[in-house]
């Protein structure tokens, strides 16, 4: 009889949001670690230009969706499941941050447009990776919600962006407690200032909680990628409940 081992299938990993930022910077980094990836967004090129910059593009899938819509949410989960036939890790990354505004000036839309997202969009994509994780064999998996240090602590005028962040913190304990006799670990990653196009004034200066405006520091991508990457490829018996990675000198311990 063969002692050779059977091939194992890699994992398959979904990213929120990998058209750009911390999403694409995860979706490469998970390529690269040797995962089968579905890449969600809301734009087409811009997933397109994501697999195109991995060494990988063979195990990649690209799937635009509104990710604010529960139909579109479910019709690319459908179609990512058909490829693949599973999903072992969740990275809920998908966001916005909806300006800086206060709250006698942050109108219904920009409301109603960062809810959708940051925490509407969580919960579908939640709710399906959750669905198939039970069904699958062998099941289980691992979900990881993007919070943000404004899941703790809010910038100034930031009203929508903060209550949303802070929700999803809620959804992340929710859904540790119901996934732990499951199989499915949940966990959170706080990020605090990593160098995307959503953090680009921030070197320029940002509005503090004493009303000056200062520059705050950045940190590269890839810090970032590398923590989500050691989380994924965790055994499903461990779970990183919360993480904070952040910009050393950030104003954060202390801000305002």
């Amino acid at each position: 009889m063969s002692t050779d081992k059977m091939p194992v299938k890699m994992p398959v990993a979904v990213i929120t949001g990998a058209g750009s930022g911390i999403g694409r910077g995860v979706a490469l980094a998970l390529l690269a670690a040797g995962y089968r990836c579905a890449l969600l967004g809301r734009r087409a090129a811009a997933l397109a230009e994501t697999i195109a910059l991995s060494a990988h593009p063979q195990n990649a899938l690209a799937l635009p969706a509104d990710l604010s819509q529960a139909e579109a949410v479910s019709a690319a989960f459908a179609k990512l499941i058909a490829h693949f036939g599973r999903i072992d890790f969740l990275f809920n990354n998908a966001g916005t941050f909806g300006g800086q505004a206060p709250i006698a000036e942050t109108s219904t839309e920009t409301w109603d447009s960062v809810i959708a997202i940051n925490l509407n969009g969580a919960f579908y994509c939640a709710r399906e990776a959750w669905r198939q994780m039970l069904a699958q064999d062998p099941p289980g998996g691992r979900i990881l919600n993007n919070g943000s240090i404004s899941a703790h602590v809010p910038r100034p005028h930031t009203v929508a962006y903060a209550a949303s962040k802070h929700a999803i913190t809620g959804l992340t304990k929710a859904l540790a407690l119901e996934g732990r006799s499951l199989g499915i670990a949940v966990g959170q990653i706080d990020i605090g200032n990593a160098a995307t196009d959503m953090t680009a004034d921030m070197p320029r200066g940002m509005l503090q909680a004493d009303g000056s405006t200062r520059a705050e520091p950045v940190m590269d991508l890839r810090h970032v990628a590398d923590a989500v990457v050691m989380i994924a490829n965790q055994p499903i018996a461990v779970n990183t409940l919360f993480v904070t990675i952040m910009a050393t000198a950030m104003p954060y311990i202390g801000r305002g």
